[in-house]
């Protein structure tokens, strides 16, 4: 036995407006009707239209303003959870250990410099690398006449979450930004995991 639903109000109005219509095929037997309650609207849901972003005002040298919708990168690879030897972590912060290989990233397109990350990264720790230097620059801040907000430094920007991703998320223990003689904000150390 197939169980049936109750018809919704305005499901049964419409029924009875099409009942009304139709012929019926034995003249002789009664028709029942079913009498139609009042419709009642269901209030819509209160939609929010307001929302804000974590927007970052950034003047140019020729004074205008560029908005950078994005939380400081810096602060996204600071707070990633620690994974290595916090000693070790803290002395690689600090520039006292010395990279074993590097990678200038600066002034390749997306396009080219991701395929080229990937084979240094995965190069070096088949190679038994632990610590390599990753130098993506830190983006051209002269476009503020662009109409729409523009994201500064976009290697800057994508290195960390490629690294972050599979393949080479396997790879990497722990990333950080560099040390101001290794390259400060426009640089990252990438801490390899051992190879077995």
């Amino acid at each position: 036995m197939t169980r049936r639903r109750k018809l919704r109000p305005e499901e049964e109005a419409l029924w009875n407006k099409v009942a009304k219509t139709a012929e019926p095929l034995n003249p002789n037997k009664p028709i029942m009707d079913i009498d139609p309650k009042p419709v009642t609207k269901r209030p819509m849901p209160e939609v929010r239209t307001e929302f804000t972003l974590p927007v970052k005002a950034i003047r140019n040298d020729k004074g205008s303003t560029a908005f950078d919708l994005t939380p400081s990168i810096s602060k996204q690879v600071d707070d990633a959870p620690l994974r290595m030897d916090r000693k070790t972590f803290g002395r690689m912060r600090q520039g006292r250990l010395v990279p074993e290989g590097k990678i200038d990233l600066h002034g390749m397109t997306q396009d080219r410099a991701h395929p080229a990350l990937a084979q240094f990264i995965l190069r070096a720790h088949s190679q038994r690398k632990r610590l390599v230097l990753v130098i993506t620059g830190k983006g051209k801040q002269d476009r503020g006449d662009d109409l729409m907000p523009v994201r500064t430094g976009v290697l800057r920007h994508q290195v960390p979450q490629w690294l972050s991703v599979p393949p080479l998320s396997q790879a990497v223990l722990q990333i950080t930004q560099a040390h101001q003689k290794h390259g400060g904000g426009g640089a990252y150390y990438v801490y390899l995991k051992r190879n077995r």
